[in-house]
């Protein structure tokens, strides 16, 4: 068994090493990291739990996601909390901490060094693995892995440095771990970072045959005085939606109860586009880093929110200082056909929609009236960009 072990070890470290060359061929101030490079991975050969330790988890500032799922019935119009994610419970959570390590509850966590923060960031990509294991499709989870962390960290106008990821299987299969890793190679390439390095962990017993969990920890930089926080909003600022590839990486035990209940299979049609439903669903999230920092550097850019679990109508306040709020211009930008799909399949109310999925916008842009007129103005081929509302006077968000 241990020399099996070793031999798939050995075998991943050469394909990863392969597929990660690129990132290291044309070094820059921001990949080339400034002492000598360590082996890629580190294998855990425990089983069939993996010990993590726990020094070097002092807490300054961090974010935090709480995911869950699971089983319960119903008949009547669907929701997160049916599919087994309760947001309110997540929250909850969140506050608790929150009187333990005061700083928490923003996209990432900022750590001072020198005139800089380093912006940390940490997440999975949820029960998207499940449609993975159904269809067959992993080479793009890497990407979502990316981009649910880089994607948090820029929120805060940093640049991502670097990247750690975390594979864990019950049995290590070494073609489907290089198409999962490979992904997460393109990630860090979409966002200009460096893939650092990793965990692979085997744990006999512990996942299902041909299944496996992911994570992965992003950290970027930027300076003290370019920190992008929210605090200069004020009412009559613009949000500038960008648009989304479809469900992203949030809301998937939702999109599985959908699914079960509309008696329709992944390789079916999805109704009004000429994408599978399979296909659709499993479109990788977008990376926005480096369409963000480019509209930072012009200027005006006040505040971002990542649309993530909670929608619109969670992720918005999260930037905005106290007292003011968002009006959303529900029909000003184009809506996938995956979500409403999701919502006719599911018999899903609005409401609902809008605080579990991100509805055709993946990253939302607080930036000034002025700023609004360039970024729109600018917005064409690759980069297209919605006018998507308002901040006003009055805490939270209403849809008009």
């Amino acid at each position: 068994m241990t020399k099996n072990l070793a031999a798939a070890n050995a075998e991943l470290s050469r394909c990863v090493a392969a597929s990660s060359r690129p990132t290291f061929d044309k070094p820059t101030a921001a990949t080339q990291p400034p002492f000598a490079i360590r082996p890629y991975r580190f294998f855990s050969k425990r089983h069939p739990l993996l010990s993590l330790s726990p020094q070097g988890r002092h807490i300054i500032s961090n974010n935090r996601v709480l995911s869950m799922a699971k089983d319960s019935d119903g008949s009547a119009g669907l929701t997160y909390k049916d599919a087994g994610v309760d947001i309110d419970a997540g929250s909850e959570l969140v506050r608790r901490i929150a009187k333990m390590a005061p700083g928490i509850g923003g996209f990432g966590g900022l750590y001072p060094l020198g005139d800089s923060y380093l912006v940390a960031g940490t997440d999975g990509v949820g029960t998207k693995l499940k449609l993975a294991f159904e269809t067959g499709i992993n080479e793009t989870l890497g990407i979502d892995l990316v981009a649910m962390s880089v994607n948090d960290i820029v929120t805060s106008g940093a640049k991502p440095l670097f990247f750690l990821d975390y594979f864990a299987t019950g049995h290590l299969d070494v073609d489907l771990a290089e198409k999962v890793i490979k992904g997460i190679v393109d990630g860090c390439q979409q966002s200009d970072c460096t893939l650092l390095g990793g965990e692979t962990a085997e744990m006999p017993d512990f996942y299902a045959e041909g299944e496996y969990d992911l994570s992965g920890f992003a950290v970027g930089i930027v300076k003290k005085d370019a920190v992008i926080d929210g605090k200069n909003i004020v009412a009559g600022d613009v949000l500038i939606g960008l648009p989304s590839s479809g469900v992203h990486s949030n809301g998937f035990s939702l999109v599985r109860r959908v699914l079960a209940r509309s008696g329709l299979c992944l390789k079916d049609q999805l109704p009004g586009a000429a994408a599978t439903l399979g296909e659709a669903l499993m479109a990788p999230t977008v990376i926005y880093v480096k369409q963000v920092l480019d509209l930072i550097s012009k200027g005006g850019v006040k505040g971002i929110a990542h649309i993530t679990g909670g929608g619109f109508t969670d992720n918005i306040p999260r930037v905005f200082p106290k007292g003011f709020g968002a009006v959303i211009y529900k029909d000003s930008w184009k809506m996938p056909a995956v979500f409403k799909w999701i919502q006719q399949a599911g018999n899903i109310e609005d409401a609902e929609m809008r605080r579990t999925f991100n509805m055709g916008i993946g990253m939302v842009l607080i930036v000034s009236k002025e700023a609004s007129n360039r970024i729109l103005d600018e917005a064409n081929g690759a980069h297209t960009a919605y006018r998507i509302g308002e901040v006003v006077v009055g805490e939270g968000v209403r849809y008009v």
